[in-house]
């Protein structure tokens, strides 16, 4: 009944979850792999970029689907971007274009471009070709949008969103960024991937002179800084000590830009980023007049970008150059940069600006006052122009956030009706799965209970069977050893009654009768009941019997239990079986030491050893008690009594049998 119910339970919630996952599509084996390698790699692109780089490259060899080789390709390529190898990165770009315009549409496909083009949007905003990188997130976000992973659209929105930043359409870019903020909330994403929105917000802000709002944003990206990535936490250091530059707190500035420099030298491959802090920087010590350190930063910056052919940083450098120019009266040096500087198309107007005052200033210094006087009114009308278009972009942002904030009102309103009704439709089926969850938790119960109640009966009925045997055992122990001793003691019945031992017999008896209630003894008691046993025997074994115990250090006699009858059963078949037809010397030792966590046990004698043909060999009752209450015993506990039986060379050249025990210090004798 129980079973049948349970089945039932189990197929009603399968049911209830397959109609839930029908519309999963199925991923091929290595596209499988490859995503759960990325998932588990992906931190590795900027923290190991070589080593995942190498690793992408193997398996690509052992891949046979075209499409999941493409894809370790375009991990490649995210790494060459963090090594800023760009050339190298351009041409696994056209690779892959190549490869996907020959390719049937796919989500997976999409996915691909998506990267590939995102990629290329990375390297035309580092080079300075921000219309371009606008243009290639775009495609990449309407590409993404055709894919699986949806989860990576938060990230090529933050790329759109600083290609408009660059751009000056600061209003555009943090429409952007606060998309996808909506998205990381819509997509339940985890907070970490909000950090570089925030820094982002942050950074537009700063240049609209919203400083309220940009610290606002700043803080909640400082709340995570621990969790952010290297890079991440570059961009943060970079931005905010940018802010700090807009308000012309220069010291706080550097303080920024000098972590951003310690953070990009502990990554060899965050060249750029190291060097761009390095211009930023420099900038600082020229407002501050501090010529010299300026020099030093520019000095060393200067290279890593000519080589690159970053022309905004080029020109950001010839503009620092004609400042350092002027602070330390060197016209000359300033002539021959304004001849050779060239205006990029998409410089930033507020690069500009600050060109036209150096310049506004060179040619002060030179006295050509007509051409400084020119200067002065190209800064102040784009310093006006500036200023209007940051008013109308914060007017603009203003609007957008308040549109932004309209349509995802009503978006909420729209999900809240749609959930009323889902919530609707679902609440049967809840109280369904519930009453189901309820039944099955109960049979679970009913069924545990039964089989903990049957364990305990079982227990119960084996404690009950282990006491029964083990007193059977001890009722076949005491008549056997008590007719031994009898036996021996009538053989002397004429002589006097302390010559007989009876005092030792009736000790003996007593002590047998205390022993057979016991399941086990202190190694004391079983050595005084030994003796005890052994002094009566020794008149009938004669002048050559001679007997030795000896007990070593570490040993505690008074503490250390054993089970009882122990060491009585082998002496007593030494002195019946082996050594009491013996002729000569009759010996038996009893040795007792310390082995590590064990305590050892021999009784050994010279009697020739054990012979199964011998007439006196016995019928071996009394090992069979010993042994069978040893296996009763161990079935209690995890170290068990170790046995030994076996026949021995003695050191003058006599065989005799040794019986060892050996038992760890924590036996339990609990049945």
């Amino acid at each position: 009944m129980l079973r049948l119910l349970y089945l039932c339970i189990v197929c009603c919630l399968l049911a209830f979850s397959a109609c839930h996952n029908q519309t999963a599509q199925p991923v091929s084996p290595e596209m499988a792999t490859y995503e759960t390698f990325f998932a588990t790699h992906a931190d590795s692109i900027s923290l190991a970029p070589r080593w995942l780089r190498d690793e992408a490259r193997q398996r690509m060899e052992t891949t046979e689907d075209s499409l999941v080789r493409y894809c370790y390709l375009g991990m490649t390529l995210k790494t060459y971007l963090m090594t800023a190898q760009y050339d190298s990165a351009w041409i696994l770009i056209r690779q892959i274009e190549d490869f996907v315009s020959r390719q049937s549409s796919s989500p997976q496909r999409a996915d691909l471009y998506s990267d590939c083009l995102n990629m290329a949007g990375n390297i035309y905003a580092r080079t300075g070709y921000s219309d371009s990188a606008r243009q290639a997130f775009q495609q990449a976000y309407e590409q993404r949008m055709q894919g699986n992973h949806k989860e990576s659209i938060p990230d090529i929105l933050i790329n759109l969103a600083d290609a408009c930043y660059r751009l000056g359409h600061l209003d555009t870019g943090a429409a952007w960024y606060r998309r996808a903020l909506f998205l990381c909330d819509s997509l339940h994403l985890p907070s970490v991937h909000k950090i570089p929105i925030h820094y982002g917000l942050g950074q537009v802000y700063a240049t609209l002179r919203d400083f309220e709002q940009c610290d606002y944003y700043f803080n909640l990206a400082a709340h995570d800084y621990t969790r952010m990535l290297p890079y991440e936490k570059y961009i943060y250091l970079n931005n905010r000590g940018t802010s700090y530059y807009y308000r012309g707190d220069y010291q706080q500035a550097m303080e920024y830009f000098r972590q951003s420099i310690e953070l990009a030298r502990q990554y060899p491959d965050m060249l750029f980023e190291q060097n761009l802090a390095k211009l930023n920087l420099s900038d600082c010590y020229l407002q501050r007049k501090e010529a010299d350190s300026a020099a030093h930063y520019m000095a060393e910056c200067r290279i890593f970008f000519e080589k690159l052919g970053v022309t905004t940083a080029i020109y950001y450098l010839d503009t620092q150059t004609i400042e350092l120019s002027l602070l330390k009266k060197d016209l000359s040096r300033a002539r021959n940069v304004l001849q050779q500087s060239v205006t990029p198309p998409e410089m930033d107007p507020e690069m500009v600006y600050i060109r036209y005052n150096y310049l506004q200033k060179y040619y002060e210094e030179a006295g050509d006052y007509r051409k400084a006087y020119d200067y002065l009114e190209r800064s102040k009308r784009l310093d006006d122009s500036i200023r209007n278009e940051r008013v109308s972009m914060r007017a603009a942002d203003l609007a957008l956030r308040y549109q932004q904030d309209s349509t995802l009102q009503a978006h909420r309103i729209m999900i809240r009706e749609a959930e009323n009704q889902v919530l609707q439709l679902r609440q049967t089926q809840l109280i369904v799965v519930v009453g189901a969850v309820l039944v099955l938790l109960l049979a679970v119960f009913i069924y545990l209970y039964s089989k903990k109640k049957r364990a305990l009966l079982q227990e119960e009925n084996r404690r009950t069977i282990s006491s029964l045997r083990l007193e059977n055992i001890r009722n076949r122990l005491s008549p056997h050893f008590i007719f031994n001793v009898l036996n021996h003691a009538m053989t002397n019945r004429n002589q006097d009654v302390a010559e007989t031992g009876l005092p030792l017999l009736i000790k003996l008896m007593r002590r047998n009768l205390e022993l057979a209630e016991q399941l086990c003894v202190t190694l004391e008691e079983e050595l005084d009941f030994v003796k005890t046993y052994i002094q009566l025997e020794t008149r009938s074994m004669g002048e050559h019997f001679h007997w030795t115990i000896t007990v070593g250090e570490g040993v505690h006699p008074e503490s250390f239990l054993i089970p009882s009858m122990l060491i009585q059963i082998p002496v007593e078949n030494a002195l019946k079986h082996a050594l009491r037809e013996k002729e000569g010397e009759r010996n038996l030792w009893i040795s007792i030491c310390r082995e590590g966590e064990r305590c050892r046990i021999e009784i050994t004698d010279n009697g020739g050893g054990y012979r199964s043909n011998s007439h006196n060999r016995g019928t071996g009752t009394g090992m069979k008690v010993v042994m069978q209450t040893i296996q009763i015993l161990n079935s209690r506990n995890k170290e068990g009594i170790d046995v030994e039986v076996h026949n021995a060379t003695l050191p003058q050249g006599e065989i005799g049998c040794r019986v060892a025990f050996s038992i760890p210090s924590a036996y339990r004798y609990e049945i």
